[in-house]
């Protein structure tokens, strides 16, 4: 068999195996997905074909074969304030809301390469700058994410230059961007002490990461099934106090046997309430 081929055979078995310890659905026919994400591991880990790779990542303990593995099944397409309603309704109305707390929590799932909670923690720093009189509480964005190599990156906070021109406003750029003595384009050092990044599997235990009052969760339920959804939902829902806020991607809902939020329209786009 050849290297970029795989067997009907070690494609079920893979996509059990992925959709058991990540939740990631592939699906009939995705075979060249698997082929394009994983054919370049094959050197790297001495394996002859896919089968002979997806066969020892399933049945191995090897840690950095199970990390590559997964970190290269998850799509990780990003950009800067992403439909900007959610960062809208963020800066008009949710951070006066809760401006009377004594704090303010506010997670960022499935964070990528650091785009949504950088936006989150700009659009909070304009906030504050176009606001000087109005008291706002210490806020904390906890941004997570499954591949450990994303973490680093987002970390860094360092981007290219086609990166940055994926939603982000020349003023935006100018006010929190910097150039370092490499002449790379990195968040400013105040942006980035805003954000706690962390290792963090959707599917486990939501317990170790608190309460929050605000939740972006967005352009990631679609690559589960319609059961984990819910899972992550309700589990999502246990995180928020009532009235606490949830964002999910444009082309997500929620289910209908979530019966934990109330969906609050605004024009554009969709957020939830916790009921």
């Amino acid at each position: 068999m050849k290297s970029h081929e795989i067997s009907s055979q070690h494609y079920q078995q893979f996509c059990d195996f992925l959709q058991s310890r990540c939740g990631i659905v592939l699906g009939d026919n995705k075979q060249y997905l698997v082929r394009s994400r994983l054919n370049p591991l094959l050197v790297e880990f001495g394996a002859k074909n896919l089968d002979e790779l997806v066969a020892r990542v399933i049945s191995s303990s090897d840690r950095q074969l199970l990390q590559s593995v997964i970190e290269a099944m998850t799509t990780n397409e990003t950009f800067w304030f992403r439909d900007q309603y959610p960062y809208t309704i963020l800066q008009t109305s949710l951070l006066s809301e809760l401006a009377s707390q004594y704090g303010i929590r506010i997670w960022s799932a499935a964070c990528s390469s650091g785009q949504e909670p950088y936006s989150i923690a700009m659009s909070i720093l304009e906030y504050k700058r176009q606001n000087p009189g109005k008291r706002l509480p210490q806020v904390e964005i906890v941004a997570t994410d499954l591949a450990t190599s994303m973490l680093e990156k987002s970390k860094r906070g360092v981007y290219d230059e086609l990166s940055l021109a994926r939603g982000l406003s020349p003023e935006l750029r100018q006010r929190y961007f910097q150039h370092d003595a490499n002449g790379l384009v990195t968040v400013k050092p105040e942006v980035r002490a805003m954000v706690t990044f962390q290792q963090f599997n959707l599917l486990n235990s939501y317990t170790s990461l608190g309460k929050f009052d605000i939740v972006f969760c967005r352009n990631v339920l679609i690559y589960f099934s319609a059961q984990q959804k819910l899972k992550i939902l309700q589990q999502i829902a246990d995180t928020l106090p009532q009235g606490g806020t949830l964002f999910l991607g444009a082309s997500e809902s929620i289910t209908q046997e979530t019966r934990k939020y109330s969906m609050v329209r605004c024009n554009p786009g969709i957020y939830y309430r916790r009921l």
